[in-house]
């Protein structure tokens, strides 16, 4: 069983028909509700929804506070090689752009993971271009036997692996994977995927459920917002995520909301996602999953990011920079623009200010004995 047999019934459903039936009357009669189903998601996110979303935050506000309390964890991501044999027309790493590619040494990793500690950060999250000759899974251990010395949590965000090779990083030290679909329409997908290995949707779909069986403590997806219609894109991935919430009820199940942001390229996305959207999208999120983390990235600028985190955010990253190397050296080129670039400090006091309280650390990696290893 995969995701993709229910995504394959949940693409015949006629998405337009109904949001256009819905009514304040239904948005109401959700908003009553305990426990929500996918009927009430849509409801959610319909533009009928978006006339409620007052009463959604109220109630999204309530639930955050009552699975999460007042904590929102932050960390960082540490780009270790910007190597890709993909061609993504939306990523400045596609392997068309002409420039200087760089991979970490160890003692790179070392300077970037004493600068990142420095600044109180536990919890990190490592990222690398696709390209299984430069980034192999051999390579990712051996930063992850370095970074353990200085992070109590690391999640990779990388090419999708094997159950196998996911259990041999979980073995080094890994706790945590991040993969987004990027897009779930798939006609749109393969559009947007030109070469290379990443033109697999379903290796990429089924990636997530594999981190699951592999035994990751934590695995968080998502959908780049403006690939394709943002309502149908929002739902698709609030429903992959109930899908690995029900099958691995272990796991911890998070999504994230990330928005287009410019990059190497002129590629311009098609959906116009407002910052009016992005709320509906989160709400709706917390409310049909209550239970699940949802992390709000520096693609947001710091005004909105400030608004946003009382209406259902458990994640922040801090302290960011999308080149390879940001943190220690200069030049590289980023994946993305990021929106707010304040420090790890800036991002502690305004969540203190704001009655909130920052966790850098909440999980120590427990490697198991060669004996019992997996």
């Amino acid at each position: 069983m995969s995701f993709y047999e229910t995504l394959t019934t949940l693409e015949k459903y006629p998405y337009e028909e109904l949001w256009k039936r819905y009514t304040e009357v239904d948005v109401k009669r959700v908003l009553q509700k305990e426990r929500m189903d996918e009927g009430d998601l849509l409801v959610l996110l319909s533009p009928a929804g978006g006339t409620y979303l007052e009463e959604m935050a109220g109630k999204a506000q309530r639930i955050t506070r009552s699975h999460f309390g007042q904590a929102i964890q932050l960390f960082t991501p540490m780009y270790l090689a910007d190597f890709c044999v993909n061609h993504c027309t939306y990523c400045s790493f596609s392997s068309i752009y002409d420039f200087p590619r760089k991979k970490l040494s160890m003692d790179e990793v070392k300077r970037e993971a004493e600068m990142i500690a420095a600044t109180g950060i536990r919890h990190i999250l490592i990222l690398t271009g696709e390209s299984r000759r430069e980034n192999p899974v051999s390579y990712i251990k051996e930063c992850v036997e370095v970074l353990r010395q200085y992070f109590t949590s690391i999640s990779i965000e990388i090419n999708p692996l094997t159950t196998a090779e996911y259990k041999e990083l979980l073995q080094a030290g890994v706790d945590g994977l991040t993969l987004f679909q990027e897009v779930y329409h798939q006609d749109t997908y393969k559009e947007l995927h030109v070469k290379g290995p990443k033109r697999n949707y379903r290796n990429r779909l089924d990636a997530p459920e594999r981190g699951c069986q592999a035994g990751f403590r934590s695995v968080n997806i998502g959908a780049l917002l403006g690939m394709h219609d943002w309502r149908k894109e929002a739902f698709m991935t609030a429903m992959h995520a109930r899908y690995l919430q029900n099958s691995y009820p272990e796991c911890e199940i998070s999504l994230s909301p990330p928005r287009f942001r410019p990059y190497l390229g002129e590629f311009n996305p098609e959906s116009d996602v407002t910052d009016r959207a992005l709320v509906q999208i989160i709400l709706a999120y917390r409310l049909f999953l209550p239970r699940s983390g949802i992390t709000l990235s520096t693609r947001e600028p710091a005004v909105l990011r400030d608004q946003l985190i009382h209406l259902g955010i458990t994640k922040m990253s801090a302290g960011v920079s999308t080149e390879v190397g940001g943190h220690t050296n200069e030049g590289g080129t980023p994946q993305f623009e990021i929106s707010d670039g304040r420090s790890v400090q800036e991002i502690t006091d305004m969540l203190y200010a704001n009655q909130l309280q920052p966790v850098f650390k909440d999980w120590d990696i427990l490697t198991m004995p060669a004996s019992l290893s997996i």
